[in-house]
């Protein structure tokens, strides 16, 4: 029997430490990048990829790519979440994008978009997921396809006008 994660998942509710202000008065980008990573560790768990995969399997999954938009300030003491959407997949490779959203009024602060590598651990190489994992995401896919399609997702860093 397949797992489907919901469309989106919603991500634990987390609260922007003090420790993570910059000299700027809001929240580092590195803080923005790791709350994304914690909510890909809760889908990929969600997905049964979790650390007890990793432990029976050894496999993993790797982060080969990441495009990150700051779309606003985040300060000391703001409640977040973050959704994860399952953009495509192959037998090898996840592609995902998520919304880091205040968590009082909604906003999106941050978007991200990432691509990860199914590895095999002991050769630290890319390797094919097993059936079930693979019918785990046939399933969460066919859930988030219904999903709109992110304006943001696929976007290049250019400086020419749109």
């Amino acid at each position: 029997m397949s797992r489907t994660i919901e469309a989106p998942f919603q991500v634990t509710t987390q609260t922007v430490e003090d420790a993570w202000i910059d000299y700027n008065g809001h929240m580092n980008v590195a803080y923005y990048v790791l709350l994304f990573d914690r909510g890909i560790d809760e889908a990929f768990e969600a997905l049964g990829l979790g650390p007890d995969y990793r432990q029976s399997h050894d496999a993993s999954f790797f982060a080969v790519e990441m495009h990150v938009r700051y779309l606003r300030e985040l300060k000391t003491g703001a409640k977040v979440y973050s959704t994860w959407q399952l953009l495509s997949a192959d037998d090898k490779r996840l592609r995902s994008y998520m919304e880091l959203r205040d968590a009082d009024n909604g906003l999106v602060a941050a978007t991200s978009e990432h691509l990860h590598l199914h590895v095999d651990m002991a050769a630290r190489r890319a390797a094919a997921f097993p059936p079930h994992i693979q019918a785990n995401i046939e399933a969460t896919f066919k859930a988030h396809r219904r999903l709109p399609w992110p304006e943001s997702a696929g976007a290049a860093i250019t400086l020419d006008k749109r």
